[in-house]
Order: C-alpha cells, then structure tokens, then sequence
C-alpha cells in the first residue's frame, strides 16, 4: 500500500520534490520497511545517500530479532544512533569538501614566471631555420614534380591543338559569310537530346475539367476576414448512406474499452490452456514430476546479480514493443528497487517474478490517478450557464482534426450541442476539412426542435490570431447556449519555438477547462521528446506561477500497430496523465477508451 502511494511507478530514481522539501527514500523489501530523509531542496547534501544507507544497515542490525519475530509495530528507541550517524556524515562530507584539490592561484601558475625578455627570445629561436640551403632539398623536388605535370599537360594538348585549330577556323569562315558552320566528327561524339517542349497541361484520367478547380477554391467564401459561422448541410455531404445511418445510436453514454471482446477471449483461451496443462500433467509419468522443479528458487533472497538476467531480457522485449528506451531502463530500475531483497517461495522462479512485478507497475501506470469524466464536467458547465472547452493539440500529421470530429460525433450523440474553432489558420485546407465533417455530422444529426444545428463550426479563414479567434468562439458559443466549444490548432513540431509560444498563448488567454495532447501510437523514442518539450514549453512561456500544461492524451492510429503498444506506457508514464481517447479507424465511431488489462497483456506477451 505505502510503495503505490508513495512511488506510483512515474521514476527511476529514489527521491520526490515537494514544494520547497526533497525527500529521498530507501526500500527494505525483506522487512517491507521504507526509509525516507526529508530536507530543504534549496541544499545540496552530497552524503543523503549513503546517510540513508547507513540508517538502514544500523536499523536492521540493531532490530532484527524483533522485526523477524513480526514486532515491527512496537516502540524503538533509535534518536542516539540517527543523531550519531547523521553527525558523521556531516563530518566525512566536510574532510572530503577540504580535501578536494584548489584552484592555483596566478602566482603558482607557469604562466606567472614568463617574463617579457623570455618569450621574444623563444621567437627569435622558432624563425632560426629559414635560410637557404636548408630548404633547398625541398625547393628542388617541387620545381621537378611541376615540370613533370608541364611536359604531360603540353602532351595532351598537342593532340588537340590540330582539332581545335580547325574548329576555329570553321567558326571564322562561318561568321564572315554568314552561313551556320559544319559540325564535324569530333573524337568523343556525344548523342544528340531532342529538345524538350514546353510546359503542358495535365490531363486528369477521371474526368477532371476546370470545374472541378472552380468548386474546390474557398477563398472567396470568406475572404473578408469576418467570422463565419457553418451549420448548413446543404451541397456535398447533405444525404448521408445507409452505412453511415447506421453509426447514429451507437455512441450514447460511455464510451466502449479498446479491445474488450478480444480480451475476454484471451482469458477464456488462457482458463483452457491452463485446464489443459492440469489434466496432462495427471498422466505424465512419475519421472515428469520433476521437471517441475526445474530453476526454481527455494526461500532465496533475491539479490541485484539475480535479477539482472531476467530485467536484461524483460527491457529488451519491452523495447521491441515499442517502448521508448529510456522509459524502459526506469522500469527495469523500478522492478529491481521492488524487489531486492525479498524472499521468493519455494515454487516461484526470478523470471515470473519479475514479470509479475513489471506488470504490476504497468498497470498502475496506465490506471488514471485522477477523474477525467467529459459527459459529467460539460453537463455541470451547462448548468453554470458557459460551454466547456477542450482545446486539442500536437505535432503535424497525428490526426487532430479527424479525432476532434470523433469526440464531436460522441458529444453530439449524448445530447450536446458542439461549436468547432478553427484556430489551425496556418495549414492549407484546414478550415475546409472542418467545414466537411461539420456538414457530415448534420446531415446525420438532423436540428433539433429549435432548428439549432447540433454542430456549427466557427472560422475566420487564414492568417489571423489563433487565440483571439478562440476567445472569440467561446464568448459567441456563451451568447447563443452551445455546451462544448472544441478548439482545433495547428500541427507543430515541439522545437519550433515560436509556434510553442503561440500556443501557449492560446491556452493562456482562454483558459480551457481540458488540454488534449494528441499523439500517435505509431512512435517510440519520439513520443517522449514530444510530450516533455509540449509541457516544458507550455510552464515557460505562460509567465504563471501555475501554468496549465497538458491534462490528457489522444492516442491515434491504434489500428495500426498489432501488439506493439509501447507508446502508450511511454505517454503515460512521462506526464502521469491519463489517456483519454483511443482513436481506432477512420469512422467517427471508431472511439475507446483505454482497456489497461488488454493493453499491459499485449506488452508483456
């Protein structure tokens, strides 16, 4: 109990900042005891580990026979020993700081004892060998390696001369008479390339006419820079199919977990593999009973040296899952602090173990430490009468606006009225894409009794202000009652420092009450970058003493990567947030929730 709320899993390391304390803590698995040492972070004690270590070892030897007889909850007199102990360490650390070699001074320096009169006479001895027949050798080589290289380029060109004479002299007569000159077989003739045209026009093999340019340019819809509100299902998308029909109804209430048929179906194949195994293992004979028993530990003290084997192999397949290397290592380091020291039974092996413990820590990783309910938070907003903003965010290319209209449809089906920003004024084709869906999800969800459209879609087109354009979304969709107003951005990548800014502007200026990072299941080592850059970017630019960084992650593209689910781990364990939508296909149902059983089983298979 006191290990998963005290160290979550979230780090390798051993200490834990709080406000203006550091603390740093040390397990003791055999006894189940845990040491910690609390200090002003604003010092820098050089000794806290090996103090802590020292309290350890002097607590064990001084206590052991009432900790093993199970005595641990009685009174123990220890302020002697941890006054002497921390009074030694403080005096080890001193000796050690005075015994550490000084800076020399400039009198004790080399630099000190040159004078003036010592380093023009070092000159003078460096230009000393720079009189003739020292040079000579060398002078004599270069001059015969030159006229080499003469004699051979005069040879060459001998050869051409008569050519080139000849050439000359066609061009002249040419000039003079004004005709064109012959060309003759020259000793390398090259073959003749045809001219090239000019510039055609490209013709589209289904049909394409210069109405299709017509219907596809939007500039002149908005190109006064005024906003636009978009609600109307009229022209494309009006009729939607019998298939898309048939996506209305399907996501009311909560959404489904990722996976949970199959899941389900693991287990039951799992319960009759291991039926299985008993009822063979009844038939076997006598002499298979043994191997049982084969690298088991008895009632052994793990020790660091056992358990590396088993974490060297664990990492590597952690790795190979797409987990991202740095965030693999602290794992491993978390499983051995775990487990060092404990007593294992008689029928467990290393291996299982620590596969048992690594999933463990897995799983309360990935289990959200804080409530994220949208349905619930956008219906107390409702009531307080102001909408509930969700602003998304991420690099380019993750799928932002197609999940954006995901949560859309999902909102739309619990009975909320939605108004999509878009504040991505940057990448061409944004606003149309938005423009699209908005008219896609009206067609399948008809106004309501009102004649309010469901969705509407608020833009000012390009080039302008993404925050005043959000700001000014959020005071339209107050004025006219909309529940959830869902602020688009523009794809950025977490080094482009002006765009980070730009963003953390937006969340500033407006305040969202839900800050989604939107990533892609398909990257490792990557992820991680992106996430710490997204939040360290955000607490810089914010000039805040509390400023609002990322509250949970979009994970999209799910679909695509089989088993290789690291990304989510990596995303989870680096902010300590939750993911709160799976993305799964190109539908707008095609939306889950995280199945954290499913997801660390698939890891660890």
């Amino acid at each position: 109990m006191s290990k998963s709320a005290l160290f979550t899993e979230r780090t390798g390391n051993n200490a834990f900042t709080h406000e203006a304390l550091q603390l740093k803590y040390k397990l003791d698995n055999e006894f189940e005891l845990v040491f910690v040492v609390a200090y002003q972070k604003i010092l820098q004690l050089s000794y806290i580990d090996k103090f802590l270590t020292d309290i350890q070892m002097e607590f064990r030897n001084k206590y052991k026979d009432c900790l093993t007889d199970g005595l641990a909850c009685g009174t123990f007199n220890f302020k002697g020993s941890f006054d002497e102990i921390l009074r030694f360490n403080e005096e080890e650390s001193r000796a050690i700081a005075k015994s550490q070699k000084k800076m020399k001074t400039f009198d004790e320096s080399l630099k000190s004892k040159k004078t003036v009169s010592s380093m023009i006479e070092n000159k003078k001895e460096e230009k000393k060998p720079a009189k003739g027949k020292e040079n000579k050798p060398v002078k004599e080589q270069v001059v015969k390696e030159t006229l080499k290289k003469t004699e051979q380029t005069a040879a060459v060109l001998g050869e051409m001369d008569e050519l080139t004479i000849q050439k000359n002299r066609e061009k002249m007569f040419a000039k003079m008479s004004g005709k064109k000159p012959v060309k003759t077989a020259s000793a390398s003739p090259k073959a003749e390339t045809p001219k090239k045209k000019g510039k055609q026009a490209t013709k589209w093999e289904m049909g394409g006419t210069n109405k299709d340019a017509v219907s596809l340019d939007y500039s002149s819809l908005n190109g006064s820079g005024d906003a636009t509100i978009n609600g109307s299902m009229e022209e494309k998308h009006g009729t939607p199919s019998a298939e898309e029909q048939r996506w209305v109804g399907q996501m009311k209430g909560g959404l489904r977990d990722l996976d949970e048929d199959e899941s389900e179906d693991e287990e039951v194949e799992e319960e009759k593999g291991v039926q299985e195994s008993v009822k063979s293992g009844k038939s076997k004979k006598s002499s298979g009973m043994f191997s049982m028993f084969k690298n088991l530990v008895g009632s052994k003290t793990l020790t660091r040296e056992d358990l590396q084997p088993a974490l060297e192999k664990m990492k590597e397949h952690i790795i190979g899952k797409n987990v991202a290397a740095d965030i693999s290592v602290k794992l491993c380091d978390s499983v051995a602090a775990k487990l060092e020291g404990k007593v294992l039974g008689t029928f467990s092996t290393t291996a299982n173990t620590v596969k048992q413990t690594l999933q463990d820590s897995c799983v309360n990783i990935l289990e959200p430490k804080r409530r994220i309910d949208i349905l619930r938070d956008a219906m107390e907003c409702k009531q307080k009468g102001r909408p509930y903003v969700v602003t998304f965010c991420g690099v380019n290319g993750v799928g932002k606006s197609t999940n954006l209209a995901k949560i859309c449809f999902w909102l739309i089906e619990n009975g909320f009225r939605v108004l999509i920003a878009a504040c991505d004024t940057f990448r061409a084709g944004a606003v149309e894409q938005l423009r699209t869906h908005t008219r896609k999800l009206n067609a399948l969800h008809p106004p309501d009794k009102n004649g309010q459209h469901m969705v509407q879609l608020y833009e000012k087109g390009y080039g302008k202000d993404a925050a005043g354009i959000a700001m000014e979304s959020i005071n339209y969709a107050r004025d006219c009652h909309i529940d959830v107003v869902l602020v688009d951005t523009a794809g950025r990548m977490q080094d482009n420092e002006p765009l980070m800014r730009a963003l953390s502007k937006l969340i500033k200026v407006n305040q969202p009450d839900l800050v989604l990072f939107v990533g892609e299941a398909l990257v490792g080592n990557e992820a991680v970058d992106q996430l710490t850059k997204f939040n360290q970017a955000l607490a810089d630019h914010s000039n805040m003493t509390n400023p609002r960084l990322i509250d949970g992650i979009v994970l999209t593209k799910f679909d695509t990567i089989d088993d290789k689910v690291g990304a989510a781990i990596s995303m989870t364990y680096t902010t300590g947030q939750p993911i709160v939508f799976v993305g799964t296909g190109q539908t707008y149902t095609d939306l889950r929730n995280l199945n954290v059983k499913a997801v660390v089983n698939a890891l660890l298979k």
